[in-house]
Order: structure tokens, then C-alpha cells, then sequence
């Protein structure tokens, strides 16, 4: 287990930005690890949307575990998103993520956005990583910041201060998702001692040009989740008005059988 939670940290620290997929199914990940990603993270909305449930609600505490547990046997390396711990508490945020832990999970993500599009006390998330360290000090603590998610007024200065408090207390790595301009970027990367993370969005810069702005890992969110759902429903409205044609790539029926493990899930 140690060696795979070392594994994890040295793939923010290769000179080019780590691509972290995210899988929200066994399925999705299953195949992602199949096409030789190294790490696979998960994303909350698909989690939680394939369970009829609200992302961001402390909702999915339950369908997380659950799905890390499967996700476990694969051989890639595991991040899980645990929105903002599916607690208040500090203890029992550390007891959940000490549990992932326990299932070969080698790293979380942990945000400071609340559902009602403001940003929780810096000092209730500095409580939160550091007693997810103090529980698990090798785990990986990405350590997210919604200061351009979310809008804010002269978002940088509050995401610097929050992504240094965070680092203070133990965070390992720190996600701005909404930041995509490359200058900008370029100045949260060079005033932290830690990897960033971005979030890789259509139109955005790409890997080449967020690792130029030193970025050390790139998250696809839930787009691939939507990517697929969008796909879907483009297949059935084709069928339906007698139009579709096979996509490129579609997996067969038993190269899907073959993602599941022998035995069944």
C-alpha cells in the first residue's frame, strides 16, 4: 500500500502533467485502465447522478464507498472525490477517508465549495485535511479551491491564501478548476511549493500548454461522464429517426463482458 500511495505522489513530479481520468461506473474505469492510464480518479456529479442523487449535497457518502470498493480491484491507481468530506466534522471525515484508505485508495479530492455557490471557512478545511493526514499521512490530499469555480470577486489573492493555509496543513496537492487562463496560471504555479491541478475543460488550454504554465496534473471532471450520457441519447435519437450509424471504436459486446472481473462484481 505504500508503495502505490509513493507511486501516486511521484506522478505529479515528472516534468509533464499527469492526465487524470475520471470514472464515475466500474465500466468507465475499467476500460480507462484498459487503454494504460496509470491513475484513474472519480468524478462526484457522475457518481452521484447515476444514483438519481444531487452532486455537492453530502449525498453519495454511501455510493462513493461503494464504488471505490469495486474500483479497487483494478490495477491502476485510485483518487476519489469526497466533495467536502460528507461532513462537517473533522473526525468522521477522517474516519470516511481513512476507510477509502483501507480499500487501496491512494488519494482524495477535498473542496472548500458549498452547494450554495459560496466558499466554505478556510479554517473548517485546514480542520479537515489536517486530521486526514494525521489519520493517513502517506494518502494524497488534493486540496480544492472554488475561488474561480464559483465566480469570486479578484479570485486570485483568495485562492493563493486558501491554497497556502491548505498546504500549511498537510494538503498535498492543490485543484483550481476554472482556471484556464495560462498567464495566471502560470503565476498560482510559481507562488506554491506544491503540484497544481487543473481542470481540463473543450476550448481550454491543452495538456502541452498547462504543463508549460506548470501545471502537474490535469482532471477531466465529469466531461467524459457527460461526454458518454451526451452520446447516448445522440445514439437513441438517431435510431429513432433512422439515421444512426455505428461510431468509431464502439466496444463489442464481449470486449465490455471482459471489463468485469471473473466471478462478477
Amino acid at each position: 500500500m505504500i508503495e502505490r500511495r509513493a507511486a501516486f505522489h511521484a506522478l505529479h513530479h515528472t516534468g509533464r502533467p499527469l492526465l487524470l481520468p475520471n470514472a464515475w461506473d466500474h465500466a468507465s474505469a475499467a476500460a480507462l485502465a484498459a487503454r494504460g492510464h496509470p491513475a484513474i480518479g472519480t468524478t462526484s456529479l457522475g457518481v452521484a447522478a447515476t444514483a438519481g442523487l444531487p452532486d455537492g449535497a453530502a449525498a453519495t457518502a454511501g455510493e462513493t464507498l461503494a464504488l471505490a470498493r469495486r474500483l479497487a480491484r483494478l490495477p491502476v491507481l485510485l483518487s476519489v472525490d469526497v466533495e467536502a468530506g460528507f461532513s462537517d466534522d473533522p473526525t468522521e471525515v477522517a474516519g470516511y477517508v481513512a476507510e477509502l484508505a483501507g480499500l487501496g485508495v491512494v488519494g482524495i479530492n477535498l473542496e472548500d465549495g458549498r452547494p450554495d455557490g459560496t466558499l466554505a471557512e478556510a479554517e473548517s478545511v485546514t480542520d479537515k485535511i489536517a486530521a486526514v493526514k494525521a489519520a493517513v499521512p502517506d494518502l494524497f490530499v488534493n486540496a480544492r479551491t472554488d475561488t474561480w469555480w464559483l465566480g469570486m470577486t479578484d479570485p486570485l489573492p483568495q485562492a493563493l491564501a486558501r491554497a497556502r493555509a491548505y498546504r500549511a496543513a498537510g494538503a498535498d496537492g492543490i485543484f483550481v478548476p476554472g482556471l484556464l487562463d495560462e498567464a495566471t496560471l502560470r503565476v498560482f504555479t510559481e507562488r506554491l511549493d506544491a503540484p497544481v491541478n487543473a481542470l481540463y475543460q473543450p476550448g481550454g488550454p491543452g495538456l502541452t500548454e498547462l504543463g508549460r504554465a506548470g501545471v502537474a496534473r490535469v482532471s477531466t471532471g465529469s466531461l467524459l461522464f457527460r461526454a458518454a450520457l451526451g452520446a447516448a441519447v445522440t445514439a437513441a435519437d438517431a435510431i429513432r429517426a433512422g439515421v444512426l450509424t455505428a461510431p468509431a471504436e464502439l466496444p463489442t459486446y464481449a470486449e465490455v463482458q471482459d471489463l468485469v472481473p471473473t466471478g462478477g462484481d
